[in-house]
């Protein structure tokens, strides 16, 4: 009888360890796979951020070349930082990138952009994050890789740092090519 309160610690463990473990396995569960991978983009038009700029929809992001969307707003600290890495990307031939700001204003964004830089090929403005509901997006920034023929591939949540870049990011806009 004994032996039995010297295993139950024991055991006790061991399931604790177990479980533990199995939670540094599996996915965060904070992040939520897109229903939209493998799917058309949202049959909507995004309007211009202003009139120096242009927006995009379906027809845009179904012209033949793979596309990057990164939804960012000026309030967003991480869209400052993964501005750099951005730019890096703009740089890249055969891929657009194109901005989709969410619930944001034309001046902070123009002020945003001017202390960043701009990498964006088009803007569109979603003021009342009605657009970003429909892409599916739940927080800034988000990143969504889309193929040329208006196929979501991947999609990014989360600050675009130069390791996302490398070993992510590039990777999935060079299978969206292939699957172009």
């Amino acid at each position: 009888m004994k032996r039995i309160f010297y295993l139950l610690p024991a055991l006790g463990f061991a399931v604790l360890a177990f479980f533990l473990f199995r939670s540094l396995i599996l996915p965060a569960p904070d992040i939520l796979p897109s229903a939209l991978i493998g799917k058309p983009v949202p049959r909507l038009a995004l309007a211009a951020l202003d009139a120096t700029t242009r927006g995009f929809g379906p027809q845009e992001l179904s012209s033949g070349h793979v596309t990057v969307v990164n939804v960012f707003a000026s309030w967003c600290l991480p869209c400052h930082s993964e501005a750099p890495v951005l730019a890096e990307l703009a740089g890249a031939r055969d891929v657009a990138l194109y901005g989709l700001v969410q619930k944001d204003t034309p001046a902070k964004v123009h002020a945003f952009l001017s202390e960043a830089g701009n990498p964006f090929q088009r803007i569109a403005l979603d003021a009342d994050g009605r657009a970003s509901i429909e892409w599916g997006v739940y927080g800034v920034p988000e990143t969504f890789v889309v193929d040329g023929g208006g196929i979501i591939r991947a999609r990014f949540v989360g600050e675009i740092t130069q390791e996302v870049l490398d070993s992510q990011l590039l990777p999935a806009i060079a299978r969206a090519k292939s699957a172009s």
